[in-house]
């Protein structure tokens, strides 16, 4: 028997209810919540959509083996941290930062905003919260608000992330072969006198510099609304002011990332924005402070439990570019094998394992184990050690310990993050069922077209959000959405590329609301059950998104029309 429209979306979105109750209602830990989530997923996928058994099983194996690519993520992050620790070379870095500002203020916007940004558009994927959130707790920030701020940051600079993977994988795949997107494609292309291909990429370009446009002008706030919300939250006088006393210098943080960002979207293509604009902002951040532009008066604000850290002293033999080396290599070799143009990302590819038919159904994964960065964090954490323990007197047995305290760190994390992607797989796989429904994701975008109708600007931002809160992955939203959005705009008489935008806009925002994101986040710091806390606190920062990029579309069409 066929359901009608409104009863079969409320099915599709009720094990997200049931996620949020307990997360953010109960505030139940993830460990516990996840896999209540997982079995209402599981439910309503066998008993509504008809999955058979056996296809809802090969789900939940694609996501176990996701789910152990990310925990390798965190464990070589977390590995990497702490030989840098054991070394003394932490001790090191956290005094070069001390030299540039004492001001946990300060220091948040130079690793979270710039540092985090960087390895965002280098690698994606949640790396930048692997690597900036136990940076800050070795730094002495409290656990609460270095994931809070790790996770805050995935917005702005996720769409260029992994060298523009998000626009030139998910958005190029989600409209490929579509008979409007190819139209209009050649019809840009005749416009510019290119064809195929290059007209193709004409249109990734044309999409790409609204997305570059909006995040330019939305992420203005950003960074002053990840100071205010992080003294709000976490300082010891839970005050807005103190986060707002930095203003300028927050906006000027801003600026010096967005606007090189906006220049590389224009001038260079959509591998670079976020890459140009957050080394570029970085100089010009750091140029800034040391010469006192745009600082506070007062005393260098901290929080009232910062800790000292309990780091080991440097040693007098390990200077300051020697310590920040180790994430020098990561960068660079996250670079030279994320990059299209470079020889290395194809030859690194090609190494696949690849696993066809799950359990004898339609599902596949291939593995590349050379391209995860936790290949780069533990090659760079054994050669750290190498080189650093002649400096200090280590023994093979000192490796050993930074070994088990990692794992350690990591086992807490496992049921959590192994449920969150099992859940997301069935989720995403439902429309193989004997029912014939589309997916859950698609019927619950198509049931908002229905209500939003003429208006669906207003909801665009939110689905590509779902999207991407759902999968952890802005690249794997606009592969869902991409296309359902482009046929809307066409049906309700919208540029299809603005709406495309959105849709892109909005999936980079939902990284910060993503459960398995924050999961993976706290777990790089050993913090647990405090998933529902982090959640309602980047809910801000994702609300003023997409209320900020909704608005603004409304400006730039209005200007247009009139």
């Amino acid at each position: 028997m066929s359901l009608s429209p409104d009863l079969l979306a409320l099915l599709a979105v009720a094990p997200l209810l049931v996620a949020g109750v307990l997360l953010l209602g109960l505030r139940w830990p993830a460990q516990r919540a996840m896999p209540i989530a997982y079995a209402a997923t599981l439910s309503v996928a066998l008993g509504v959509w008809g999955v058979a058994p056996i296809t809802a099983l090969a789900a939940s194996l694609r996501g176990a083996i996701i789910a152990l690519e990310l925990l390798s993520i965190i464990f070589g992050a977390v590995l990497l941290l702490k030989t840098l620790e054991r070394c003394g070379a932490l001790a090191r870095i956290r005094m070069s930062l001390a030299e540039v500002s004492e001001d946990r203020r300060v220091q948040v916007l130079l690793v979270a905003w710039f540092f985090g940004g960087f390895i965002e558009g280098a690698a994606g994927f949640g790396t930048p919260a692997a690597i900036a959130v136990p940076l800050m707790v070795g730094l002495g920030f409290p656990k609460m608000p270095a994931i809070f701020a790790g996770l805050a940051i995935q917005c702005t600079c996720v769409s260029f992330g992994a060298a523009g993977t998000p626009l030139l994988i998910g958005v190029s795949s989600g409209l490929a072969g579509d008979p409007g997107a190819l139209a209009l494609a050649a019809e840009l292309g005749a416009a510019e006198g290119l064809r195929d291909a290059e007209a193709w990429r004409g249109l990734l370009q044309a999409i790409g510099l609204k997305i570059a446009a909006t995040h330019a002008l939305v992420g203005l706030l950003v960074p002053l609304l990840l100071v205010a919300l992080m003294t709000r939250f976490y300082g010891a006088r839970r005050s807005f002011r103190e986060g707002l006393e930095v203003w300028q210098l927050a906006l000027f943080a801003a600026a010096a990332m967005l606007v090189p960002y906006l220049a590389a979207a224009v001038l260079l293509g959509p591998e670079f924005p976020t890459l140009v604009g957050s080394l570029v902002g970085t100089l010009l951040f750091v140029v800034a402070v040391r010469r006192g532009w745009f600082l506070p008066c007062g005393e260098p604000w901290d929080f009232a439990d910062a800790q000292p850290a309990a780091l080991i002293a440097p040693d007098p033999r390990i200077g300051t570019r020697l310590a920040w080396a180790p994430y020098a290599l990561v960068a660079l070799l996250l670079i030279l094998t994320r990059l299209p143009q470079l020889p290395l990302r194809s030859l690194l590819t090609e190494a696949v394992v690849h696993l066809p038919a799950l359990l004898g159904t339609e599902l596949q994964y291939d593995l590349r184990p050379l391209t995860l960065p936790s290949t780069i964090f533990v090659s760079v954490s054994v050669l750290s050690f190498l080189f650093f323990r002649h400096r200090v007197g280590l023994a093979a047995r000192d490796y050993g310990s930074v070994w088990r305290a990692s794992l350690k760190t990591l086992l807490p994390a496992i049921p959590a993050l192994l449920f969150s992607v099992m859940l997301v797989q069935v989720f995403l796989n439902s429309g193989v069922g004997s029912q014939a429904y589309e997916t859950m994701p698609l019927v619950l975008a198509t049931r908002l077209e229905g209500l939003f109708g003429g208006a669906w600007p207003v909801a665009a931002p939110a689905v590509g959000g779902l999207g991407a809160a759902l999968a952890g992955s802005n690249t794997f939203s606009n592969m869902l959405f991409s296309l359902l959005q482009f046929n809307i705009a066409e049906r309700i008489g919208a540029d299809p590329l603005w709406i495309v935008a959105l849709q892109a806009v909005g999936g980079a925002a939902g990284n910060t609301v993503c459960i398995h994101n924050v999961v993976a986040a706290s777990a790089v710091v050993g913090s647990h059950a405090q998933e529902g806390t982090l959640l309602r606190q980047t809910g801000w920062i994702f609300l003023y998104y997409l209320v900020a990029t909704v608005l603004l579309y409304v400006v730039v069409v209005g200007v247009i029309a009139s």
